[in-house]
């Protein structure tokens, strides 16, 4: 566990007692959000994304340390377990390089080098290896056995061959070497499938593609792996892509006779031993490596696919709410209908219906008459338009009813439906709204999610609402860890309230599992409100450890305890008390009195279990209690009259929201059913590195219309106002140069819906990833201005 911790430390740049502090806490337990907030002494301030890091970290060392152990095991039964190998063994600090070191020993299959070591040849071997100088030929004549079928001189020399091959291929240094070479010089290459041409085509920008191995990003390696399991690609590495044509001899031979130490000099067995050298590579080492390089890409693709899906959840769920006001829910259709629905300010369902405002049934007044009465009903404040089908006809129909029902304040909203189907028909809705049609559920989701985006998109399973990329393409295991984490987190760093929650959110909330919550909602049910945060410990199975770990994130507003609104612990209320004692401010007043908060020295209330950070939180929290930290609630001001991709003109100036980025830019939702893409050189004047440095999810922004393509459904669009489209028309037109071919593999990218969800609502990218070339081409002139 030293080891571990001290490895750790490093990695993070923290003292080995800070993690073993950590560590200890996980052990027991404890979860990061919690760990985070209200264990800062312990751990001495270490915050949530270096707690994740840690407990990802502890993982994997412990899982190593354990396979270190069962090898070593291995090897000692076997009684090959050598002082030096040991040293070897106990010294490395990969996986790779301790099955490197295992090869060697590892139980394995009957193969041709053990067979001639068992006709006895591996002395041939070794005299060759040892002494080049002996006559190959000669020397197998003595090593005949044609029982096993080494009868001739090739035949044995053959064997030998093979047990030395074994042995090379099983080398760690020969691997480490070989391997290092092969990150820093090889090429992934890939081609198209002999007749795959045509049905393949939205993989044509890799046809026939090459680029550096170690510089491949992430969408393209996703994009060029989904194109090999459809059958239209073909991948390859090329360990040499600087050698002549026609030469067929690698640099890795020359690495691994290198390695062994052997050199040709023209001795007798020097050809023989070259021979043997390139076969362990061509034969044993090259497919493999192939192999294990392309599985590392695709490991090191979908770890930057599951960050930056993980990134733009987490900027979706911290986006603003437009708060718990009575909400009109219009979720758009045509022949079959707008689904209404009415939510209260506690998002409460309190009224719902179907109107046919659009084709063919054409019922508009008779619509904006009865949803003008159901705002004046239920004093609606905001009106939530689904972004799906007739999405644009339903702004304007809520366009229309403000007008006619002439409430000041009343707001119509965009709102992102993505999801919304999922969880219509999920078992947590059908819980929620039992005897409700599937598509009145639908409407109520987007209703919630525009007064609490939060509270009601943890209801979702984080993939299907459509912010990542290749997310289908990815380890499902491990994005749902990295979701999980990051829904956690939002939801604690929030906070929730108690006597509204639902029980999905309640168990994204430190210390609570699914059980404990619906305990938690059934108790509610049953008593009424909760008034104090001690009434928690009467909930079934929430006993003393869940106690700790959730109280001081659920907030109970107006109950007996006013600290119990606030994101104090209760652990910590004699810390309160004391405070009001000294300043002879009751506890209740204290409570947003900056005045007499910001006169307090936070140093007078410490001692051994309080110390100075978290006394200095709880003033934050005194001064502010439960503050949101989520932003200001604005939305998009999409265009009148631009409601399809036919709407658009170049140079057109627009509003939009941001609902996606990826590595290569942003897709920005502009109101027109596709989203337009912004190219990662048009995000800003200066140069972006990442593009969530200067966007996320969620954000409003203006854009330019660049380009628009509308036989394939894509937009072109631009942050910097200043761009000009004519000069993609000029790009468009002019020859075609290796330097655009290489710009449009950098724009490829994907956002993909998932399969389940709706499918009206499209992104500016094909499901491969692939990018139009026109805009494309227009970004590589723009890139050159800069």
């Amino acid at each position: 566990m030293d080891h571990i911790s001290h490895t750790i430390a490093q990695e993070l740049g923290v003292r080995p007692q800070q993690v073993n502090a950590a560590v200890t806490l996980l052990d027991e337990g404890a979860t990061v959000p919690f760990i985070a907030r209200y264990r800062k002494e312990i751990t001495g301030t270490l915050d949530d994304t270096q707690l994740r890091t840690l407990e990802t970290r502890l993982g994997y060392l412990r899982e190593l340390e354990d396979r270190r152990g069962t090898i070593l095991s291995s090897i000692d039964e076997q009684g090959k377990l050598t002082d030096a190998l040991k040293a070897k063994i106990l010294s490395v600090a990969t996986k790779t390089e301790l099955e490197d070191l295992y090869l060697p020993y590892k139980p394995k299959r009957r193969t041709k080098g053990q067979i001639a070591i068992e006709a006895g040849l591996e002395p041939l071997a070794d005299a060759l290896l040892a002494d080049p100088t002996r006559n190959p030929d000669s020397e197998a004549e003595a090593f005949f056995n044609a029982e096993a079928g080494f009868a001739d001189s090739k035949a044995t020399l053959d064997g030998a061959r093979a047990i030395l091959m074994e042995r090379f291929a099983e080398n760690a240094a020969v691997l480490t070497v070989v391997r290092s070479h092969m990150k820093q010089h090889a090429q992934l290459k890939a081609s198209v499938v002999t007749g795959q041409e045509g049905s393949g085509s939205k993989f044509a920008d890799y046809f026939d593609h090459s680029e550096a191995w170690h510089k491949a990003p992430s969408h393209r390696v996703l994009a060029m792996l989904r194109g090999r399991n459809e059958g239209v690609l073909s991948l390859q590495l090329d360990a040499d892509p600087d050698r002549e044509e026609g030469d067929r001899s690698s640099i890795c031979e020359s690495l691994i006779a290198q390695q062994i130490g052997i050199d040709n000099q023209g001795r007798a067995a020097d050809k023989w031993l070259q021979q043997v050298c390139q076969w362990t590579w061509r034969v044993k080492l090259s497919l493999a490596m192939e192999t294990e390089l392309i599985g590392d890409l695709r490991e090191r693709a979908e770890a930057d696919a599951i960050k930056v899906f993980a990134e733009n959840m987490s900027d979706l769920l911290m986006a603003a709410p437009a708060g718990m006001r009575p909400t009109l829910a219009l979720d758009p259709g045509l022949r079959t209908g707008c689904k209404i629905a009415v939510i209260d300010g506690t998002g409460k369902l309190v009224a719902f219906d179907t109107v046919y405002p659009h084709a063919p049934q054409k019922q508009w007044d008779r619509t904006l008459a009865t949803l003008a009465q159901l705002v004046k009903a239920h004093d609606v404040e905001l009106i939530a338009v689904g972004n799906g089908t007739a999405s644009r006809e339903s702004d304007k129909l809520a366009g229309e009813l403000i007008k006619l029902v002439g409430k000041p304040g009343l707001t119509k909203v965009m709102v992102s439906e993505a999801g919304a189907s999922v969880y219509s028909a999920s078992e947590t809705a059908a819980a929620e709204f039992p005897d409700l049609d599937v598509s009145i559920r639908g409407a109520v989701s987007i209703g919630r999610r525009l007064q609490d985006p939060l509270a009601e998109l943890v209801k979702i399973e984080p993939k299907s609402i459509g912010v990542g990329q290749y997310q289908h393409d990815v380890s499902q295991t491990q994005l749902a860890r990295s979701l999980d984490a990051v829904v956690e987190d939002c939801v604690n760093g929030v906070g929730v309230d108690l006597n509204t929650a639902s029980a999905p959110l309640l168990t994204r909330v430190a210390g609570l599992t699914k059980t404990i919550a619906q305990n938690i909602v059934n108790f509610r049910d049953a008593e009424g409100r909760f008034t104090d945060r001690k009434q928690l410990k009467k909930v079934a199975r929430l006993g003393p450890k869940a106690f700790e770990q959730c109280a001081g994130f659920l907030r109970i507003n107006q109950g007996d305890n006013p600290l119990d609104g606030s994101g104090v612990h209760p652990e910590a209320y004699p810390v309160v008390k004391k405070i009001s004692a000294h300043t002879g401010v009751p506890v209740a007043d204290l409570i947003g009195n900056s005045g007499v908060l910001k006169s307090i020295d936070a140093r007078q209330f410490t001692d051994e279990r309080f110390g100075l950070p978290t006394v200095n939180d709880i003033l934050k929290e005194l001064d502010k209690p439960g503050r949101d930290p989520r932003g200001q609630f604005e939305t998009a001001q999409f265009a009148d009259g631009v409601e399809k991709i036919t709407d658009l003109q170049p140079d057109m100036v627009l509003e939009g929201v941001i609902t996606n980025v990826t590595h290569f830019g942003a897709f920005v939702d502009i109101g027109v059913k596709q989203d337009g893409l912004v190219h990662i050189s048009a995000l800003s004047n200066k140069f972006v590195d990442d593009p969530r440095s200067v966007v996320k999810a969620g954000d409003v922004v203006k854009v330019k219309v660049m380009e628009i393509d509308v036989a394939r459904k894509r937009i072109g669009l631009s942050m910097r106002l200043s761009d000009n489209a004519s000069e993609v028309a000029e790009q468009k037109a002019a020859p075609r140069r290796s330097a655009g071919a290489s710009q449009r593999r950098e724009f490829s990218g994907d956002r993909t819906k998932p399969s389940h969800d709706r499918p009206q609502r499209q992104s500016n990218s094909t499901g491969n990833g692939l990018a139009g070339g026109a805009f494309a081409d227009a970004f590589a002139k723009a890139k050159k201005r800069r």
